[in-house]
Order: structure tokens, then sequence, then C-alpha cells
């Protein structure tokens, strides 16, 4: 898994580049040092819809389902990535570009989150295990992308905007993905019972 030279993965079987028009500039001098992970299922606990990147897209119907119409008016959100239940990745946000993931946000004491950071979606929910398929996948996409920017933290969305957002929730295993990724654990979320319930010594 590569990244070409305008910060795009390298068309692959189990990766699609779908380029989104939500995303900015970074502000100018900005490394990108944090890796978020999130999730998201449209309609929310449904897998496998086209919704989420249609989101992305701007190109939702908001007739589709009644949920849309009541929480996503109006909304305009990507991430750089997202992977689906099967492990395929689909890139929407080159990384050099200022994907609108975090919203209001908070890590190490710097705000804006979307500044320095990647964000990366898993389809899934707080409650349901990950497949492991995605695992595999976010492993070598972590790995992919810390060969290439000076990533030295990972946190779930629940990490940089707490009391607003609790993705990727309790299902995500972050022992094994930090096994599976190469991540010290010094760069890893401190564990809380409200977000990333996981031994201390993983």
């Amino acid at each position: 898994m590569k990244l070409d030279a305008q910060a795009w993965l390298e068309p692959t079987t189990g990766v699609s580049l779908r380029p989104s028009p939500n995303f900015n500039e970074r502000p100018e001098g900005t490394d990108v040092s944090l890796l978020v992970i999130h999730n998201i299922s449209l309609p929310p606990g449904q897998f496998g819809t086209p919704f989420v990147a249609d989101l992305f897209l701007n190109q939702l119907d908001l007739n589709a389902d009644p949920w849309f119409a009541e929480n996503l008016q109006g909304l305009t959100v990507s991430a750089h990535f997202v992977i689906d239940r099967s492990g395929h990745i689909t890139q929407f946000v080159a990384c050099d570009k200022r994907a609108w993931h975090a919203g209001v946000s908070q890590h190490a004491g710097r705000k804006q989150c979307n500044d320095f950071s990647i964000g990366i979606e898993l389809e899934g929910t707080d409650t349901l295990a990950y497949t492991d398929a995605q695992y595999d996948a976010l492993a070598a996409l972590t790995q992919c992308l810390r060969a290439h920017y000076p990533l030295t933290s990972v946190r779930g969305h629940c990490d940089i905007a707490p009391g607003r957002k609790t993705d990727p929730g309790e299902a995500f295993d972050w022992g094994h993905y930090a096994e599976r990724a190469g991540w010290p654990v010094a760069a890893l979320p401190p564990p809380r019972q409200d977000c990333n319930p996981y031994p201390s010594n993983n």
C-alpha cells in the first residue's frame, strides 16, 4: 500500500478513490501528527449501503430514510478514509488536505484537530465487534501513513471530543489494533471506561 505524490493511495484491489469536495487546505507549516479513528453507518446500524459515500460526496438523498432528514440536513463532512466491513478502503480526501471529520475537538492542548490529523472511519457501531478484515486493512493503512507522516498519536473521536462523541466505542479493540499496526503504548489513548475500556497494559 502506497501513497502517490498527491497523497492519494495507489488504486489496487481493495482500494477505491472517490474525491470529496468537503476539504480545505491545512494551515501552512502544519505537521500531520494525529490519527483519529471513527465509526459510521448509515442508517445507524445498517451496513453495506451507499449512504456514507453519498454523505461525503454531498449526494445524500435525505428522503431515503427518516433519520437522514432529522439528523443530516445541511451537514457537510468527510473523512480521509472509510474502511467497510469487508476491509475495502475508500479514500475521499488526499492526506495532505484537511478533511472535515473531527468537528469541535482538542488534543494535547491543541484545538481544531482537523488541522493536524488524518481521519479514518470504520463502518460499524460502538457496540458491534469490528471485523478481522477491518483490523487488517486499518493496520496496513496505518503503517502506510506512519511511513509518510510524523504521526505520534492515535485517538478515538471520543478522546478528542469527549462528551460529544463516543466512537469508535467499546467494541474497538485498541490492544489488538496497536499490536497489528506497531503503535507504541505511549501513542495510544489512555483507557477510559466511557470510551476506551481496554487494559492499561495493552
